[in-house]
């Protein structure tokens, strides 16, 4: 009978390294574990020497089994290797387990046993307790992923965590209550599936240190319901075109927002959600759902798109809006999910129009009312910048009797430049200043001739 219990913890650098794997496990007396390593998939490690060593005395480490064809003689019959390539991942089993095999072991990769590594501390027992189940969950740098946790004997009212597995306990990353670790804000989501109490968590930009070992569940890390164990890889990068993932608008404008997705895949439904504490809300899908609150807001465009890509135009922006979104693609079960960010800026003071400044006029005996300049509405003023797009209006202006004259700006400009009268306050301080510096100069040559002649020698 396998009798497996993960109580994982993965030692220092295993998070980072290209080999991880439980550090814990348990078996019973006369039954057998299996026991699994991840690795990522590079060509390297797909083709190296895997191996499976107890450590004895002096830290020394001594084969039990490897992918060369080698398996000690006092495992024969009792011990296999598998390993799987396309999965990046080996699993060493032992049979007929005694209290004997209790020990420290290596589950590696390299020509020999010194080379990438993680520890297995493993506990042979009369009891071993509790079987726990782990998949294997992989996803393209990134990109996204979708790991459905089982609800096993809980409660739907209970909360739901996923934390993720450390030295000594499980570092918790999000719940449902709204927690979110720094480094997920914004691309993980937990969304419940059914009353039992499963659910489904998402991941997306995923990232090389994401790859680990998780636990989900229901209820506290101390009084934990679900026993399930996962493995994340996260393999090379996709070759899917990746959406900007930071966008700046202003109050009352406008933004498109294009997401991405296979155009090769198939899917259900494609949407866009508002990301806050852990859940996405959805605003819009492709179908013709519009959430209540951004009706008249947020639209589908409905221009042709381009393959593996759809816009949405959200519209009348506000300061609220800013914060993380969501495009989604649904396929059955598993979602493909990109997130970006968006900025709010406050609406900047909108600049005068060069047509509707108000010129300098000369003097005159008898000012003429003011008049819009012609061809220009004083109302219902629309400004359009890029995708933004404001609007003013103003109460009109007073119009001018059919008897008063007109004067175009370029006429006045003209003439305020060439009446001498406005050149005068101008001009007479710099000839001021030009007739002082040469009075000083022309005082200065003077005194330094005299004083030539009178250091001069007298004639014989």
């Amino acid at each position: 009978m396998v009798v497996l219990l993960l109580l994982a913890a993965l030692l220092p650098g295993a998070a980072s390294s290209t080999l991880f794997g439980p550090s814990f496990l348990t078996g019973e007396v006369g039954g057998s574990v299996t026991h699994q390593c991840f690795y990522s998939t590079t060509p390297a490690n797909r083709h190296d020497r895997k191996y499976w060593c107890k450590v004895a005395g002096g830290g020394v480490c001594s084969t039990i089994v490897s992918t060369a064809g080698y398996t000690s003689q006092a495992h024969q019959g009792r011990v296999s290797l598998q390993d799987v390539p396309q999965n990046g991942t080996f699993m060493v089993t032992m049979a007929e387990l005694t209290e004997n095999d209790t020990g420290i072991y290596r589950c590696g990769i390299g020509s020999t046993n010194r080379g990438l590594f993680v520890y297995l501390n493993l506990t042979v027992s009369a009891d071993a307790g509790t079987v726990v189940t782990t998949e294997l969950v992989q996803g393209q740098l990134h990109g996204s992923v979708t790991v459905l946790c089982p609800a096993g004997a809980t409660q739907s009212r209970e909360k739901r965590l996923w934390c993720r597995v450390g030295r000594a306990s499980c570092l918790p990353i999000a719940d449902s209550d709204g927690y979110v670790a720094k480094s997920y804000q914004g691309r993980i989501s937990i969304a419940p599936q059914e009353s039992s109490g499963a659910f489904k968590v998402l991941i997306n930009d995923l990232k090389k240190e994401d790859s680990g070992l998780y636990r989900c569940g229901t209820g506290g890390v101390s009084s934990w319901h679900g026993p399930q164990l996962v493995a994340l890889q996260v393999t090379t990068a996709s070759s899917l075109p990746r959406g900007p993932k930071l966008l700046t608008g202003t109050v009352g404008g406008s933004l498109s927002l294009k997401c991405h997705h296979d155009p090769k895949g198939s899917y259900q439904k494609k949407y866009l959600c508002r990301w806050r504490a852990g859940s996405c809300s959805l605003l819009l899908d492709l179908d013709g759902f519009v959430a209540e609150s951004y009706r008249g807001r947020v639209q589908a465009a409905s221009s042709q798109q381009q393959p593996g890509t759809y816009t949405v135009v959200l519209s009348q922006l506000r300061e609220e809006d800013a914060g993380w979104y969501w495009c989604g693609a649904r396929s059955g079960h598993t979602e493909h999910t990109s997130p970006l960010k968006l900025l709010i800026r406050k609406e900047s003071c909108s600049s005068q129009h060069p047509a509707a400044a108000t010129p300098l006029r000369p003097p005159s005996a008898s000012p003429a009312p003011s008049s819009s300049p012609p061809g220009r509405s004083t109302t219902g003023l629309r400004q359009t910048t890029g995708s933004s797009t404001t609007a003013s209006t103003s109460p009109p202006l007073p119009t001018a009797s059919p008897s008063a004259s007109r004067t175009s700006p370029g006429r006045i400009y003209h003439q305020s430049s060439s009446e001498e009268p406005h050149l005068l306050p101008v001009l007479l301080p710099a000839l001021i200043l030009l007739a002082l510096i040469t009075s000083t100069f022309l005082i200065l040559t003077k005194m330094k001739l005299q004083k030539e002649r009178v250091l001069q020698p007298a004639e014989p």
